[in-house]
């Protein structure tokens, strides 16, 4: 019995939250209820005039009835069509703002999470939540709202009809109601848990669908088109299965209200009939009686389907909501200063990934002089990259502190550390837009054109981009599908060179350019890395010689460190990597 307690605590306070982002537009929601109360006023109205109707046109033949009857029922619609416009267009209104606040607030947080945050999410999952169920949300904060107050406010005044018309016959419904109410929780009930399992298959198959798309050359060369056919064919099945599972619950429940409803008819008729016999009852007010059981009827039914839509945006919103309360990056720093003068420091730092068995850094103390180039060599696994990630506070260390210019990372601001820092990395970055947008990426927006055209130039770019069609204004296509691997690249490091930053990490910067590729871009990496703490994952044995420091990492510890000439000297690990890979001049 708590379980079911914490439940629907956990679905009030779920909808609470959701009913928030409504109050926003409270004047258009305001405009809507009264809407509302206007269509729910017409037909009780309209309802209620069956009785002079009735009785004054067919039984007593009244002529006064006929000469104010049909303009009261012209009235009335007109009434009533103003305030199915109202409720109709300002509830439509609320809906789609509340999705745009809520997909906006969302996307906007996400972009704040922490990196470890999507070790354990998938980006298509997080794309659909975005998406796909955003718009259920739309149903329920909007469509389900307005089902819920038209047709409790209808019922509510076909009830008010019914007892100016009979109240013995009204209270006989007072006794149907419970049951009712109870047919609508457990049905409520089923559609959440229902609900819940559907969307959790939906995202599974947009993951399925985007990893088969993405990876689409080793599907088709490895022959995996009827593996990923039949994963997807499973997650479609379990969810068609699912569906119909809902649309029995929800075609039962609509059964059963509908035999409650038809119970109270039978009821209701001989009652009247009674009443009839009695001379209590007339036969406008037997109409009218019907008439308000009839509009009740489909209001009724609607109650109880809306709690489908109902469940499904509320788990929907519940899937955001997990979302916007996850714990952004922490950002308690203060500003950088002016002046950045580029001094690093590693102070016995440590890193474990969460769920891993071992740590991914450990005891690691380096120090980094400003203006100096730090080469990092190793095999592949042994902790190069979370190194350097740690810098721009991408990864936060489990022990130790990483400083710059003697300060701890977490006294600056996140926004104002970044600002110091270049990075070029293997995986390049690029968005579709033009080439100038690439370029001027982010806070590099409002860079000149001649600040562009001279970033791509130290970056050996310009040739290439003056030969495309339309030539910095040319769209490079999604993640840069339009252009080589070597001109993906050099855009990567025309963006660094423009950032001026006088910090600058090179993560395997020229490993997809060729040779005639890689000696132009030798020659701006050098210029760029002029007078700037860079730090190296080594690639190119040119880098290599001229770092002022290497650093050699195996299993996440430094190893060996020392010069170029130093280390070959020694003769340990990093003598053995540079013959195995770097002795054939790559």
């Amino acid at each position: 019995m708590p379980e079911h307690g914490d439940d629907r605590g956990r679905v009030a306070r779920g909808y609470g939250r959701l009913l928030g982002y409504t109050r926003r537009f409270w004047p258009v929601l305001a405009a809507a209820i009264i809407g509302m109360l206007i269509e729910a006023f017409a037909a009780g109205a309209f309802t209620w005039m069956m009785q002079p109707l009735i009785d004054g046109t067919f039984v007593e033949r009244d002529p006064n009835v006929l000469r104010w009857m049909p303009f009261a029922v012209v009235g009335l619609f007109l009434l009533r069509g103003i305030g199915v416009f109202l409720a109709g267009y300002g509830m439509a209104y609320v809906g789609r703002r509340v999705v745009e606040t809520l997909r906006g607030e969302t996307f906007a947080h996400l972009l704040r999470l922490p990196v470890g945050y999507y070790a354990g999410e998938n980006s298509a999952r997080l794309v659909a939540r975005l998406t796909f169920n955003a718009e259920l949300v739309a149903d329920a904060s909007a469509e389900s709202l307005k089902v819920i107050i038209t047709d409790t406010l209808l019922v509510v005044a076909m009830v008010v009809v019914m007892l100016m018309q009979s109240v013995r016959m009204t209270l006989t419904l007072a006794f149907l109601m419970p049951m009712v109410a109870v047919v609508v929780w457990f049905a409520g009930r089923r559609f959440r848990n229902i609900s819940q399992r559907m969307l959790g298959t939906v995202s599974e198959a947009t993951r399925v669908a985007g990893e088969a798309l993405a990876g689409l050359d080793a599907v088709k060369v490895y022959g995996g088109e009827q593996a990923a056919e039949e994963r997807y064919r499973i997650l479609s099945a379990r969810r068609r299965r699912l569906h119909l599972k809902g649309s029995a619950a929800k075609s039962l429940s609509t059964t059963l209200v509908q035999l409650s409803a038809a119970i109270a008819l039978a009821i209701l008729i001989y009652i009247a009939g009674r009443e009839a016999a009695e001379g209590t009852m007339t036969a406008g007010a037997f109409t009218s009686m019907m008439v308000a059981m009839a509009a009740m009827l489909p209001s009724l039914k609607r109650i109880t389907s809306v709690q489908d839509t109902m469940q499904k945006g509320l788990t929907a919103a519940e899937s955001l909501f997990d979302i916007l309360d996850t714990a952004p990056e922490p950002d308690d720093g203060g500003a950088a200063p002016l002046a950045i003068c580029g001094r690093i420091e590693y102070r016995q730092v440590s890193l474990r990934y969460d769920g891993a068995n071992h740590e991914a850094l450990a005891d690691i103390d380096l120090l980094a002089e400003p203006g100096t180039i730090t080469a990092i060599v190793g095999r592949s696994g042994s902790g190069k990259t979370s190194l350097i990630r740690l810098l721009p506070r991408l990864l936060e260390p489990g022990q130790g502190q990483v400083l710059l210019d003697g300060r701890p990372l977490a006294d600056y601001g996140l926004a104002q550390l970044r600002q110091q820092i270049a990075w070029v990395s293997q995986s390049v970055v690029l968005f579709d837009d033009t080439v100038a947008a690439n370029i001027a990426f982010g806070a590099l927006a409002d860079a000149s054109p001649q600040a562009i055209e001279a970033a791509a130039r130290a970056a050996n770019a310009l040739e290439f981009i003056q030969a495309l069609p339309d030539g910095f204004q040319t769209r490079v296509g999604e993640v840069g599908s339009l252009l080589s691997g070597g001109q993906r690249q050099r855009l990567a490091i025309a963006r660094a060179i423009l950032k001026d930053a006088p910090i600058l990490i090179l993560d395997e910067a020229t490993s997809a350019l060729d040779t005639e590729s890689e000696r132009q871009i030798q020659d701006a990496l050098a210029h760029v890395m002029r007078n700037r703490t860079t730090f190296v994952i080594a690639h190119r044995l040119s880098t290599i010689e001229h770092a002022d420091q290497v650093l050699v990492m195996d299993a996440g510890r430094i190893v060996e460190r020392g010069r170029h000439d130093q280390l070959l000297a020694a003769d340990g690990l990093y003598a053995g990597l540079y013959r195995m890979q770097f002795s054939r001049g790559t």
